[in-house]
């Protein structure tokens, strides 16, 4: 009996010791296997990530890199190749004025076509080029600042023996240059039997350049004036303001100082350096001020006969007979027969069939 019991007994303890074993064997290797697949999850990811990242950096290196890297000379030469190539008739080009830069997410440049300054836009992609684009903030302000503006229409006009001719521009505005071109002859024309001056606006759309010639030109027709149309009149031809001082023989000195102290009355130069004294997005330039708002003046050219503001051909015959009808007895000069071509927005002598009615507001 003993010895069944011991026999038994040891077989039981076997038993148990095998069950044993295989419970820990099998949950040896069902902790082997999740370690497995811990680990080549891991791996996965870690690769999957690293083909991501090259081909992230593939893909967009290089658009990162054109978009932080501006070649202004590459962009500029893109720009005038494409305007010249596809834009203009053979034999005309665009000439180059400022070279690109960025401004609001664009490129810039400033062009000359035909003697008018043109912004020029070209997005960052280099895949659209946009010739003419609107500022919303300033179309905005210049239209509630002309709402109330009279339209320039042909009113009958206070006559009297010496017509005052006052005809406000800017220095490098287009149309301000065409009608320049076609009044000066009339001035000529009908010398001391009117009073003729030129005026400017009080505010310069085309920088810094145009106040520091309106300066000039102010300080020419007010201290040498004999010297004035003729400076004038070679400046119309090419914006070449220096040649003209030596060509007319204009005082530099004489210039010189009263520019300066032009400069200090008006504040020109200080206030181009504040933007808080700007008109919108434009410089002011307050040395005719007082005549702007007396005539509600909103852009150029602006053309006031004995103090009505009228619209005009830009051609010299046109101009002749709307400043004679100022008068209360038209002088013989009146029949002098002028020219009719109408002359061409910008600098230079060519003429255009155009019409007269674009200005610079």
């Amino acid at each position: 009996m003993e010895t069944k019991n011991k026999t038994k007994i040891k077989a039981e303890k076997i038993s148990h010791e095998k069950h044993t074993h295989t419970t820990s064997k099998k949950n040896k290797v069902k902790c082997c296997i999740n370690k497995d697949f811990n680990l080549g999850f891991a791996f996965g990811l870690l690769l999957t990530s690293v083909i991501i990242a090259i081909l992230i950096n593939v893909t967009f290196a290089p658009l990162i890199k054109n978009k932080n890297s501006f070649d202004s000379k590459r962009i500029t030469t893109k720009i005038e190749n494409f305007i010249n190539n596809n834009l203009l008739a053979p034999g005309t080009k665009i000439a180059i004025i400022e070279e690109a830069t960025k401004e609001n997410g664009l490129y810039k440049v400033v062009v000359d076509f035909n003697g008018q300054e043109l912004d020029t836009y070209m997005t960052e992609d280099e895949e659209i080029v946009i010739t003419q684009a609107f500022n919303i903030k300033e179309m905005e302000e210049k239209n509630s600042k002309n709402e109330n503006a009279p339209a320039p229409q042909n009113k009958e006009v206070t006559k009297n023996d010496k017509p005052v001719v006052e005809l406000f521009v800017m220095s490098h505005c287009p149309y301000g240059t065409q009608i320049e071109k076609g009044i000066l002859p009339v001035a000529k024309t009908l010398g001391d039997k009117i009073d003729f001056e030129i005026k400017f606006c009080d505010y310069a759309m085309h920088g810094e350049k145009e106040l520091d010639e309106q300066l000039q030109q102010h300080c020419i027709k007010t201290e040498q004036p004999t010297k004035f149309v003729s400076y004038l009149e070679c400046f119309l031809e090419a914006g070449d303001s220096k040649s003209c001082l030596t060509k007319t023989g204009i005082n530099t000195s004489k210039l010189n100082s009263c520019i300066s102290t032009t400069d200090k009355k008006y504040s020109v130069n200080a206030n181009f350096n504040d933007k808080n004294t700007w008109k919108g997005n434009y410089p002011t330039f307050n040395v005719y001020k007082e005549d702007n708002v007396k005539y509600n003046v909103g852009g150029s050219p602006t053309l006031v006969i004995n103090g009505t503001t009228l619209s005009s051909g830009r051609d010299s015959k046109s101009l002749l007979a709307i400043i004679c009808s100022a008068f209360e007895t038209p002088p013989e000069e009146c029949n002098t027969d002028l020219s009719s071509a109408q002359p061409s927005p910008g600098f230079g002598s060519a003429t255009t069939t155009g019409g007269s009615e674009a200005s610079c507001n």
